[in-house]
């Protein structure tokens, strides 16, 4: 009986001893919080952000969305870079450039680029499929070649584009 019981336990130390030293696999790295955020803006790659489909724009309170109907915002980020494109932005955004968030912080971005809209914060909240984006334009860059104004205070909030 001694025999059975001794082998017994030795069985069972042994099956211990093989489950409880089975590597284990390593957890996936949380992401950083600007990780995050560039996924938000991007969906992992590259995302159109549109007014069409539900989309709106105001300034300084008005709605300027008929405008702006067919204005589309293209962002996209990898391991080197982080790029924007616009379709039919007036004279507010360049057709194309960088962007990067605002040092300190992940809630406002910044574009690269000769028009007004460039080189000013532009803070940024996504709800579901909406992204809205809040700048201002003041003087001096309120002018663009001198022929349109678009001093104001801008709200776009714009429907993801699927």
């Amino acid at each position: 009986m001694q025999k059975q019981i001794f082998s017994f336990l030795l069985m069972a130390l042994l099956a211990f001893g093989t489950f409880s030293c089975k590597e284990k696999d390593d957890p996936t790295p949380s992401k950083t919080p600007e990780e995050l955020a560039i996924e938000e803006l991007t969906n992992g790659s590259s995302q159109i952000w549109t007014v069409a489909g539900g989309g709106t724009v105001t300034r300084d309170g008005n709605s300027v969305t008929s405008t702006y109907q067919t204005f589309e915002l293209t962002l996209a980020a990898n391991s080197s870079s982080k790029t924007y494109s616009t379709i039919n932005s007036g004279d507010l955004f360049d057709a194309n450039g960088n962007w990067s968030f605002v040092t300190g912080g992940l809630d406002k971005l910044l574009f690269t680029g000769s028009k007004p809209a460039a080189n000013n914060e532009i803070s940024w909240t996504r709800t579901g499929d909406n992204l809205v984006l809040r700048f201002s334009i003041v003087a001096p860059g309120a002018r663009q070649l001198g022929t349109t104004a678009v001093l104001g205070s801008y709200v776009f909030t714009l429907k993801k584009k699927p």
